[in-house]
């Protein structure tokens, strides 16, 4: 396995972790653009450009970008969060050049009006139904609650009003900005052939003119406090808490990831075995995601109404004896297990490990080999993980309960 990296003369980096033996090529470009680059009256806008560069560019029309990818049979697709949006596809490695082609025609879309007009509905109904779906929106008001400000809490989606309000020349100026070559990364993992790679970036990308446009990074200053989100409707309800976590350049980033594991795993966590195993919740789990200039814990849980409360007080209890005891060596040993399962599975696809590879070097300009991760998970020490517990207190939180009006209060 071989990684190796070049830059074009307008900015665009490639990346790429080439392995001869591996049956398929993932590959794709990764957008230094997400929600937190976006200004107030724009909020939205980077998920709706995402939509809109499958729907037309300077030489294929919607229908024609489709058929190509499915001519190659390319797995393709795109995605859009907080930090970036990603357009990728994995294909057999005789149509590097044709998926490398297609990726960079997706970079540079023309916005047709009557496209635009027909996807801003689809937008606006995916909204809606994100807030009539579990957990009602509950994740982004506890995000917009405990970001305070931050640019990390605004929403992907944006809200009804404000992709609404969002006019066409108003992404073209925002594409123009964000969408600059010295403001993305080309990212291959698989079956890669490197200096043909390179050909073809300078082949299809070569020509894109550079933009001055950075990123504004800024530090977390967490608010804490409970929230309550009704929903007569509800079956269920539904419980999201954020506390602060290390940033992604933070060496202490593996030692949450342990903890994560160790206390909220889907199975044989803490909160698996307090809550789901023992048939008090349908789900309860903790999550540790990381960016350039903050880092989240989040735990969710859902239960049925009349177990609300008690199961408000275990949480409680759970976390308290947490933050006194620490944990254990023996759970530490079996998440570190867990995390080399995972980390290994995903270094086994090229597409899974694309996303590692391209998003690690975009926001960190960090490169690390599934080897390198492992090692760095395995130096953890119990030590560390106790140590992290206090500096990042999980008792100190932002909380949003959504669900009927009675359990909730």
């Amino acid at each position: 396995m071989t990684c190796l990296k070049h830059t074009l003369p307008n900015g665009l980096q490639l990346i790429a972790e080439c392995y001869s033996d591996a049956y398929t090529l993932g590959i794709g470009f990764f957008v230094r653009a997400g929600s937190r680059d976006e200004p107030a009256e724009l909020a939205g806008v980077s998920h709706f450009l995402e939509h809109m560069a499958f729907k037309g560019t300077p030489t294929m029309t919607a229908e024609e970008v489709n058929l190509a990818f499915d001519r190659i049979g390319a797995a393709y697709n795109a995605f859009t969060g907080e930090d970036a949006t990603v357009y990728f596809a994995a294909v057999l490695p005789e149509f590097q050049e044709a998926a490398c082609r297609l990726l960079a025609e997706l970079m540079r879309p023309v916005f047709p009006p009557d496209e635009f007009d027909r996807e801003k509905q689809v937008i606006l109904e995916e909204i809606r139904m994100y807030l009539d779906e579990p957990p009602f929106g509950a994740d982004d008001l506890c995000r917009a609650k405990f970001f305070a400000g931050h640019p990390l809490g605004r929403s992907v989606l944006g809200s009804t009003a404000s992709v609404e309000a969002i006019g066409v020349e108003q992404m073209r100026a925002y594409h123009r900005r964000r969408y600059a070559p010295n403001n993305m990364v080309l990212a291959a993992a698989g079956r890669v052939d490197f200096d043909a790679l390179v050909r073809q970036a300078e082949a299809f990308c070569g020509g894109w003119e550079s933009w001055d446009e950075d990123r504004m990074l800024h530090p977390l200053e967490p608010a804490y406090g409970f929230h309550l989100s009704p929903k007569p409707s509800a079956s269920h309800e539904y419980l999201i808490q954020m506390s602060e976590g290390p940033s992604g350049y933070s060496k202490e980033r593996f030692a949450a990831q342990l903890l994560a594991a160790v206390v909220g795993d889907d199975s044989g966590s803490r909160l698996f075995w307090e809550f789901v195993d023992s048939g008090l919740a349908d789900s309860a789990s903790l999550a540790f995601s990381e960016h350039e200039d903050a880092g989240v814990f989040t735990l969710t849980l859902s239960c049925a109404e009349e177990l609300f409360s008690d199961n408000l007080e275990r949480l409680r209890k759970l976390i308290r004896g947490l933050e006194t005891d620490g944990i254990t060596e023996e759970e530490l040993q079996r998440a570190k297990r867990k995390i080399f399962t995972r980390t290994v599975l995903a270094g086994e696809r090229p597409r899974n490990r694309l996303f590692s590879l391209g998003l690690e070097w975009l926001l960190f300009q960090s490169y690390q080999s599934v080897q390198e991760k492992l090692r760095l998970v395995e130096a953890v020490t119990l030590e560390d993980v106790n140590r992290l517990i206090q500096r990042y207190p999980l008792s100190c939180h932002a909380t949003v309960a959504a669900g009927s009006w009675e359990a909730i209060q």
